[in-house]
């Protein structure tokens, strides 16, 4: 069963690898993402590998690296979100959430609220092989 210590991993290996391989089998078809930095949701999985394929190599192109970060937000005691950072580890741009929906990756949410600054970081920087 796909669970979220998967999704979560999963999602990593994607900006770190920057390939949406990583995630494309285990997002929901009414797949949503959520930006607190951008105005609209994109919704459907079709749509956001559109838009993150997009994203992941413009990326490329800049050259500047993105980091993915396994991540505990809470009083928890495993991995429930990533920080994310860019140009260097400790450039920490957001904070991600993932939801599951009947063993998919139903919604992504990108935060600046919680701050990434306020999360204990694990210093695990997934790879997932395809």
């Amino acid at each position: 069963m796909f669970s979220t210590s998967d999704a979560l991993k999963s999602f990593a290996a994607m900006f770190n690898d920057l390939d949406s391989k990583h995630i494309e089998d285990y997002l929901n078809d009414d797949f949503c993402y959520s930006s607190q930095m951008v105005f609209d949701e994109i919704r459907g999985k079709t749509k956001y590998l559109g838009y993150i394929d997009a994203k992941l190599e413009a990326i490329k192109n800049s050259g500047l690296k993105v980091f993915a970060e396994l991540a505990i937000s809470g009083a928890g005691q495993e991995p429930n979100c990533l920080v994310m950072a860019q140009g260097d580890v400790e450039n920490l741009v957001a904070t991600v959430f993932i939801e599951l929906k009947d063993g998919l990756i139903n919604r992504a949410d990108m935060c600046v609220v919680p701050s990434p600054f306020d999360v204990h970081r694990t210093h695990v920087y997934p790879k997932v092989e395809v």
